[in-house]
């Protein structure tokens, strides 16, 4: 394997681990002060959905990310931001609820990011069968290529999902500024001081799964260095 691939991975590997480092950051950085705010990021989601007569919506605690289900008309909070009181709580559960009102006012872009989502998530299932089978395909065939051919269909279907993601990423940021921003100045939440922070926030939490989405291209990363021996 040549100098020029192995930078080249060195990189894919860096693009693939610093976006989700990022958004880390962002999140850690502005879950201090714990005590922000009088009331929960699940207390406000409750007060928004409520507000905008989204009353059957439910806010539940999850350990899978915070996200908006559309099939349970849920919004599902982590709980550091279900229980939490600190800024990047309260403005992670606005973003959840904007992508609430996205589905009642059946925005086109969020029914065509879920139609994205649903038609992709068969892409994430086979990839690792696909790159589990590499080694037997190899030995059965006798041969690299069989391999080869078998690597390179693992890695097109690992990078679906981050193309898919990409191209609902306007979604993301209309929940964050075009709906999450607006509820939470309407609401009186944020200080002068906050409404920096608040933007960061919400630009983290636009590009929460994209982020998720190209740190999977690590694994694509450890398997070619495992192919290199």
């Amino acid at each position: 394997m040549g100098i020029g691939l192995l930078i080249g991975l060195g990189l894919m590997a860096a693009l693939s681990y610093l976006p989700g480092w990022w958004v880390g950051q962002v999140m850690r950085r502005h879950s201090e002060p714990a005590d922000r705010f009088d009331f929960s990021g699940a207390d406000l989601a409750r007060y928004l959905l409520d507000r905008h007569h989204l009353e059957y919506v439910l806010v539940e605690q999850t350990k899978s990310g915070d996200h908006y289900d559309p099939a349970d008309r849920a919004v599902r909070l982590s709980p550091a931001h279900f229980s939490g009181r600190s800024l990047t709580a309260i403005t992670v559960a606005a973003h959840e609820v904007g992508h609430a009102l996205q589905d009642a006012e059946k925005y086109p872009p969020f029914l065509r990011r879920q139609e994205v989502v649903e038609r992709t998530q068969w892409a994430q299932r086979i990839a690792g069968w696909i790159l589990v089978a590499i080694p037997v395909v190899s030995v059965i065939q006798k041969g690299p290529l069989a391999g080869l051919i078998m690597f390179a269909a693992g890695v097109m279907t690992m990078a679906v999902p981050v193309f898919a993601h990409l191209a609902t990423l306007p979604t993301e940021l209309d929940a964050s500024f075009n709906r999450a921003l607006p509820m939470l100045k309407e609401a009186g939440l944020l200080k002068r001081a906050d409404r920096r922070p608040a933007r960061r926030i919400l630009r983290a939490a636009a590009f929460t799964y994209v982020a998720q989405a190209l740190s999977s291209l690590i694994n694509v990363f450890k398997w070619l260095r495992g192919m290199r021996r």
